[in-house]
């Protein structure tokens, strides 16, 4: 279900933890997943990307912390 799932960006500051300007920081130097133009004022994610950026991270920190 979460492939179909769309998210707006105050749904994707809480699942991050992270700030607006962060994310966007992120979207435009490549290191978040890009958003979906739904309408001239409208953006969002897919969760799933979101959902498998975060995986990526926790993954990272892991791989870290074993060194």
């Amino acid at each position: 279900m979460s492939e179909k799932k769309l998210l707006r960006l105050p749904q994707v500051m809480e699942l991050t933890a992270a700030a607006r300007s962060t994310i966007w920081k992120w979207v435009k130097d490549g290191e978040f997943p890009q958003p979906i133009k739904l309408s001239p004022r409208v953006t969002a994610w897919k969760l799933s990307e979101v959902e498998a950026w975060i995986e990526s991270k926790v993954k990272e920190h892991q791989v870290q912390g074993a060194k």
